[in-house]
């Protein structure tokens, strides 16, 4: 491990974690709101070895990284960074983030976040429970809502929380329990989650404990998929959108939140669960009751065809929970400005 960083946390890996990032070319970002860091990892080209940096956000969750372009959605604004690389340091060079802009939502618990084919940044709207874009007049736009959602009101009824995206469009969301009654997800979250289409606001799969991350993932050979995380019962899994339903393919010990893909892989974070009533009562602490393992907080590499997860990194320290994960390509060991740093008062860069 790189010592540039000095991480307040402890890091471990498996036997080929290392390996595997470093073969991928990519740096991995990932949020934790419960520690208030963004982390990066990467691989140090002269020595093959892990590279940390974190960086302290005030409650920082959804992740989206398109190009030079980085959004984060915190407590109550949405951040825009832009890789300042210039032309003539781009070979070779890693991404350079620097924070350029944030627009003010105020605390309505937005959770993941995305780039919309026109280039507006678009966030799942948790109190509200609907997916918003962000307003350069308001605190936000509302974009769509789910169907068993009567009106907008800030009392995060049915705990909406995650987006997939295709083609520059959000395609399906995941939502806890269809309630239209503030705070109403509460009492249903041992199996009133839902994973709903958002073209037809049809409800695809049903019956899961507290889901997250719906992602697609266009394969070499073009194939489309649709994967999610039913998080309260520790499953990583698969949903069939003609004809619904949710197939887990692999259990990971902890709770998930958070998935990106790498190839044929998805990277997807586990958190060790809290201990109060959001948390309690869920399927998995009886899988892992049932299994004599512990939650674990970190990063598992998955096989998105076989279910195997070969690869792993564990965290243990200050924090034990993550939200989420995604990919920065092309970077072996990528720098995010941060704003009380002296580097934040030396980059500029002029647009051409």
């Amino acid at each position: 491990m790189s010592e540039k960083a000095s991480p307040p946390f402890e890091v471990t890996t498996s036997r080929q974690f290392e390996s595997w990032l470093a073969e991928t070319g990519c740096a991995l970002l990932v949020s934790t709101y419960q520690a208030g860091m963004v982390l990066v990892f990467g691989t140090d080209p002269q020595s093959g070895q892990l590279w940390i940096l974190n960086r302290r956000l005030e409650r920082p969750m959804g992740l989206c990284v398109d190009g030079p372009r980085l959004t984060i959605a915190g407590l109550n604004q949405i951040l825009q960074f832009h890789d300042v690389r210039s032309d003539e340091t781009t070979e070779n060079a890693d991404p350079l983030f620097v924070p350029q802009m944030a627009h003010f939502t105020g605390d309505v618990d937005a959770h993941d976040v995305a780039f919309a084919a026109n280039g507006q940044t678009l966030f799942v709207n948790t109190l509200f429970s609907c997916i918003a874009a962000v307003s350069e007049t308001h605190s936000f736009r509302p974009v769509w809502q789910p169907p068993f959602i009567s009106r907008l009101a800030p009392e995060d009824r049915c705990h909406l929380n995650g987006m997939a995206m295709f083609e520059g469009a959000p395609t399906h969301v995941t939502a806890v329990a269809p309630t239209d009654i503030a705070d109403g997800w509460r009492d249903r979250r041992r199996d009133g989650g839902v994973i709903v289409d958002v073209a037809s606001g049809e409800i695809i799969a049903s019956g899961l404990a507290m889901p997250h991350s719906p992602r697609r993932q266009t394969t070499a050979d073009g194939s489309d998929r649709l994967f999610a995380l039913n998080s309260g019962a520790g499953e990583f899994g698969h949903v069939d959108m003609a004809a619904g339903g949710f197939t887990p393919l692999a259990f990971l010990p902890g709770y998930l939140r958070g998935m990106a893909f790498v190839g044929d892989h998805a990277v997807v974070a586990s958190s060790k669960a809290r201990k109060n009533r959001t948390f309690e009562g869920l399927p998995l602490h009886e899988r892992l009751e049932r299994e004599e393992v512990a939650p674990r907080c970190g990063l598992h590499v998955v096989d998105t065809k076989k279910g195997d997860a070969p690869h792993w990194l564990r965290i243990e320290g200050v924090i034990d929970e993550l939200f989420d994960v995604a990919v920065i390509p092309a970077a072996r060991m990528p720098e995010l400005v941060g704003f009380k740093s002296d580097q934040i008062r030396r980059v500029i860069s002029i647009e051409q």
